[in-house]
């Protein structure tokens, strides 16, 4: 599989330095308009987690300033698209149209309409899309969806989420909800694709937060199931106070378990405050073995999906377009009920 990758900026670069870890999948070409980075100076590249950019060796890949000319590059089988959020339907739509299978980063898109119009289109180009919605293949995510699908510790029966960052200053046009769309849509949409995965679709929600123009801030969120026995709530956005750049956990109920986790980055050093830990009703307690701890190995597994799906041309059922479309539904769902202060339905 051909990789042509659309953006060197952070997850740019994390997906490059993912592709060179996958068998069966090649980074042939790339598109930026920073020619210092299509020339492979990534130092001013930054993240807040994951290594820093640094000088490049691109020698063998084809690289592009313009997008038309890289999906017209017939070497290329994949369009990988790391563009901001607002560029993400029109470029997907580009690709598929032009026969190309497309792989493109949370979110798939800033509203559901355009969401729906990839969808779409995608099944009328029989081609594959895919949605880079990579927390079920970190570990503990990972481990948690498994005890939901197997149901080794009987019904699942709620939990709770948080994804938290320091404000994103190095980030333009963060808070703009027609270019990135702020926290919901870039950081906790994560946890919202993570909820409509291991419990299905709400029926409602409600959410407080506090503004910063149009888009919120900082928040909580409450979602509402048919089954009034599940419990689900989320907390995410972003301080002021960079000392603790991201912080992220969980804890989710099952009838005969509980698991918990929680990870800070503190004054540039991450901290596992909690490993994933699950709590069975017997009293006792098991911490499962994860790996190597590098955060890098998801987005490994990540394109691990991505090349069968396109290999084989099954169907992924956590990188598939219509779970992504949800979560963005969710995200503007939860906008709607912070600025009208009242419950909402999905």
């Amino acid at each position: 599989m051909n990789v042509g990758i659309a953006g060197i900026g952070f997850m740019g670069m994390i997906h490059f330095l993912s592709y060179q870890r996958q068998r069966g999948a090649k980074v042939v070409a790339l598109c930026e308009q920073d020619k210092t980075r299509l020339a492979g100076d990534w130092r001013t590249i930054k993240g807040n987690f994951g290594p820093r950019g640094e000088k490049m060796d691109l020698s063998g890949i084809a690289r592009y300033e313009r997008l038309e000319d890289m999906i017209a590059d017939a070497k290329v089988d994949l369009i990988d698209i790391c563009l901001p959020p607002s560029a993400h339907a029109a470029t997907a739509l580009k690709a598929l149209r032009a026969g190309k299978h497309v792989f493109c980063e949370k979110p798939i898109a800033l509203t559901s309409a355009d969401a729906n119009k990839m969808v779409a289109t995608a099944e009328k180009c029989k081609r594959t899309l895919l949605i880079g919605h990579v927390l079920p293949f970190f570990p503990e995510y990972a481990f948690v969806h498994k005890l939901v699908t197997s149901k080794k510790y009987g019904r699942l029966l709620g939990g709770n989420f948080k994804r938290i960052t320091s404000d994103p200053q190095w980030l333009k046009h963060y808070y703009d909800p027609n270019v990135i769309g702020g926290p919901l849509l870039d950081l906790h949409i994560h946890d919202a694709h993570y909820i409509r995965l291991l419990f299905g679709m709400p029926n409602s929600v409600f959410t407080t937060g506090r503004m910063r123009g149009e888009v919120v801030e900082f928040f909580n969120s409450l979602f509402l199931f048919d089954d009034p026995s599940v419990t689900v709530t989320a907390t995410s956005g972003a301080i002021n106070q960079s000392g603790r750049s991201f912080t992220h956990g969980f804890e989710v109920h099952f009838e005969k378990a509980t698991a918990i986790m929680d990870f800070s980055v503190i004054a540039d050093k991450p901290e596992v405050t909690m490993p994933l830990t699950i709590i069975t009703n017997d009293g006792k307690t098991h911490r499962p073995k994860l790996g190597s701890g590098d955060p890098l190995d998801g987005f490994a597994a990540e394109i691990g999906e991505v090349t069968r799906c396109v290999r084989t041309g099954k169907p992924s059922n956590i990188l598939a377009g219509n779970l992504a479309r949800d979560a963005v539904v969710l995200c503007n769902k939860q906008t709607e009920s912070a600025k009208k202060a009242r419950l909402v339905k999905v």
